[in-house]
């Protein structure tokens, strides 16, 4: 498998919409995440609302035509957001931590690999790719901590774990990305 990892505009992500419902429902429906197929539907039809967003900024990968992969970003709002997992990542990090490391900087939102491009370097392609815009290197992630291939890419492509752990179902672990100015006194 011979993937080609590029930029691409909103409208383009869209057009390759199919694939990356593909994609996402593969990535998404193994263990850790257990997503219900349903789900990769409706990250498809959220794809124009998500490419709406400031700062947005994606990737795919491509083999031919077909998607091997994708990732999505966007400029985390100065006034940090309170919704979906946000609300707990605050807390445990508290708000001096949360504007430092996570206001105003580019948010990796989805990276997915299809399996049969697992250990290929896509994930890591993918990743340095969408980061590409970040300002100052200012990017960062959230991920589960029951996701161990997703945390060996992360901490292999230089990105820094935040010490502080965030409690709640999910188990969430918070990235700073390798050029990130506050990843060093953060990480463990």
């Amino acid at each position: 498998m011979t993937s080609q990892v590029r930029l691409v505009t909103g409208e383009e992500l869209t057009g390759h919409a199919e694939g990356i419902r593909t994609v996402y429902a593969e990535a998404f429906s193994a263990p850790p995440w257990n997503e219900d197929p349903a789900e990769a539907d409706r990250y498809a039809e959220r794809l124009a609302e998500d490419a709406a967003r400031p700062g947005f900024t994606a990737a795919v990968a491509l083999d031919g035509k077909a998607v091997t992969g994708f990732a999505t970003a966007w400029t985390t709002p100065e006034v940090f957001p309170g919704d979906r997992s946000y609300g707990q990542v605050a807390h445990a990090l508290g708000p001096e931590c949360t504007t430092a490391l996570l206001c105003g900087a580019l948010e990796v939102d989805e990276l997915a690999v299809s399996p049969r491009a697992h250990g290929t370097g896509l994930g890591t392609a993918l990743l340095a790719a969408v980061n590409s815009p970040a300002t100052d290197g200012r990017c960062r992630l959230l991920t589960s901590a029951r996701a161990g291939a997703a945390l060996r890419l992360y901490e292999r492509a230089g990105w820094h774990r935040v010490a502080t752990p965030v409690p709640g179902r999910a188990g969430l672990v918070v990235f700073p990305g390798p050029g990130h100015p506050g990843a060093r006194e953060a990480r463990t």
